[in-house]
């Protein structure tokens, strides 16, 4: 397994990256929006909807809205906020299992909420890339919440011993989440340091980014057991499907994308 997930993990770092840098905005909001239709695709049929053609049409309104959104700047702010509104509602949906665990898979509210997860996830990208010096700012944001999967996996395994939510991920720790700031805080160091921008204020933003991103993946989780299921998909190899991958990271998304639009 794990090995899986690092050889996958290598195939498609290069490529992740080179879409960062090389790609203009549009093509960079194409490329994302592809994965952002992968995970709709699977939240889909984690609210139930087990049909491709079902799924497609899911994913056409995705494309859909991207596509209203897109040519009304103006709008932007707006869907990241819904985006956090979310968020907070699945923050909620985790602090409360498994009372209301039904509702998070129910169509009426889990296909809706897939939209605005999805959504806000690809606008806050957008909005991040397109400002000054944003290629490096959406590289810094997906390697700190990868990096914080990383260290909390290491660090759960080594030093677990108090359960995050037990209800909800049993293999999460704690200790396993200082070990994912610890290794986050590493990772922004690394990078913003020698350029000189590294201050203190950086340290609550990090434990506040690395927060909600947990909170996007115990939302997967809270939707998969209500589902039944142990991952979304199984589209790559050790680690599942796409929303397995993303989960943590479109959580975090409209939360940066707002503060950086603020200056941080």
């Amino acid at each position: 397994m794990l090995r899986s997930r690092i050889i996958t993990a290598l195939v498609l770092a290069p490529l992740v990256i080179a879409a960062i840098y090389l790609l203009p905005l549009y093509g960079f909001a194409l490329a994302f929006w592809l994965i952002a239709a992968a995970g709709a695709w699977e939240w889909a049929g984690l609210a139930g909807v087990s049909g491709a053609a079902g799924r497609a049409v899911y994913v056409a309104i995705l494309a859909g809205l991207a596509g209203a959104v897109w040519t009304v700047p103006d709008y932007w702010t707006h869907v990241l906020w819904l985006g956090v509104g979310f968020w907070i509602c699945a923050a909620l949906a985790v602090l409360s299992y498994p009372r209301g665990a039904g509702l998070s898979v129910h169509p009426l509210i889990a296909l809706p909420a897939g939209l605005v997860a999805a959504l806000a996830a690809w606008m806050a990208l957008v909005v991040v890339r397109a400002e000054p010096g944003g290629a490096t700012w959406v590289l810094w944001l997906l390697f700190l919440v990868w990096a914080a999967d990383i260290g909390a996996y290491f660090a759960g395994r080594r030093f677990g011993r108090r359960k995050l939510a037990p209800r909800v991920s049993p293999g999460k720790t704690w200790e396993g989440l200082a070990g994912g700031v610890a290794v986050s805080l590493a990772v922004t160091v690394a990078m913003l340091w020698p350029m000189g921008a590294f201050t203190p204020v950086w340290i609550p933003l990090i434990v506040l980014l690395v927060g909600v991103s947990v909170f996007g993946d115990l939302f997967e989780s809270v939707m998969k057991r209500s589902r039944g299921v142990k991952d979304s998909g199984s589209l790559l190899p050790g680690h599942g499907g796409a929303l397995d991958r993303i989960d943590s990271v479109i959580a975090a998304l409209p939360v940066f994308a707002l503060l950086l639009q603020r200056g941080l």
